[in-house]
């Protein structure tokens, strides 16, 4: 059991509880407040490092586990294979400096606001990524498709897919 390499980064990943502090800005003339939030679990994944992540889930990423961390596993119940999850991450390896990319990264791309991008790197990066729930397996695992995160990604929220035609 101990070779199990979700195990081994779910014990080591278990004593991280404590919250992330995130810096906010009301204007230029305050100083930051802090904004605090646990993360709910973390991605599993094949992706190891940014360059070999797809830059959405659709354009090619492998299946990922969420490890959802035992105070938070009751939020999981509902949820089932086959429906589609928002999934919100702190993209843990941004560059919150950046204010301007190349869309894609591809610089003949002409230089935009990262607000007006999907770039990871941005002063508070959240991810979003939509994907399809292909398994829960006990009370704190999913798996999904379609998910272009990093393994080690802290999650941070996970909401239905709410179409627009559904009763709700």
């Amino acid at each position: 059991m101990a070779s199990d390499p979700y195990l081994a980064a779910s014990l080591r990943r278990a004593i991280c509880l404590t919250p992330i502090a995130i810096p906010f800005v009301r204007s230029c003339y305050e100083y930051p407040d802090v904004l605090r939030y646990l993360s709910i679990g973390y991605v599993h994944s094949t992706l190891e490092v940014r360059p070999n992540a797809p830059r959405q889930g659709w354009e090619g990423a492998p299946a990922a586990r969420l490890e959802i961390l035992p105070p938070f596993v009751q939020g999981v119940d509902g949820i089932k294979a086959g429906e589609e999850i928002w999934i919100f991450t702190w993209l843990h390896e941004a560059q919150r400096s950046v204010l301007k990319v190349h869309p894609r990264d591809d610089v003949r791309n002409p230089m935009k606001g990262v607000f007006a991008t999907r770039s990871p790197d941005r002063p508070n990066p959240i991810g979003l990524h939509r994907a399809k729930v292909l398994s829960v397996e006990g009370d704190r695992w999913l798996q999904v498709q379609d998910l272009e995160a990093i393994d080690g990604t802290p999650i941070v929220d996970i909401k239905p897919v709410i179409e627009r035609d559904r009763d709700f």
